[in-house]
């Protein structure tokens, strides 16, 4: 029985930029699952239980922003690790849940690639329980 691969949520209102990025989320060997806005990401943590990372864009349309929504997981489901990029802002550490990374735009996706097999190796992959 071989061990399930990672979750990534990938959270682009942009369709091409969403494409790519779970395009190249997959061949670095996770699984991706998309929303395009953070009402969207939210419905889908609620409803499955195995979501390793969420990969969010800032600049989303709804009721709250890539950033706010980055607070909200790390509050609301701790394990969740996450990765936030902007192409109109730079966002500083402090500005960022706590273990979070952020990427400007454009990024390079083999950076994107090493810091989320990093972040999801095995020793340092959240343990997620069935809700």
């Amino acid at each position: 029985m071989s061990e399930r691969k990672p979750v990534v949520l990938v959270v682009e209102d942009d369709p091409i930029i969403r494409m790519v990025t779970t395009s190249f989320v997959s061949d670095a060997g996770f699984e991706a699952v998309e929303a395009d806005s953070a009402d969207e990401a939210i419905r889908i943590l609620k409803a499955r239980s195995d979501i390793h990372l969420v990969f969010t864009d800032i600049g989303l349309p709804g009721t709250m922003d890539g950033l706010k929504l980055a607070h909200f997981i790390a509050t609301r489901w701790p394990p969740v690790k996450l990765v936030v990029a902007s192409g109109m802002m730079i966002v500083e550490q402090g500005q960022l849940p706590a273990g979070a990374k952020f990427f400007p735009k454009p990024y390079h996706h083999n950076a994107i690639t090493k810091a989320l097999t990093e972040m999801l190796s095995p020793r340092n992959r959240p343990s997620l329980s069935a809700a």
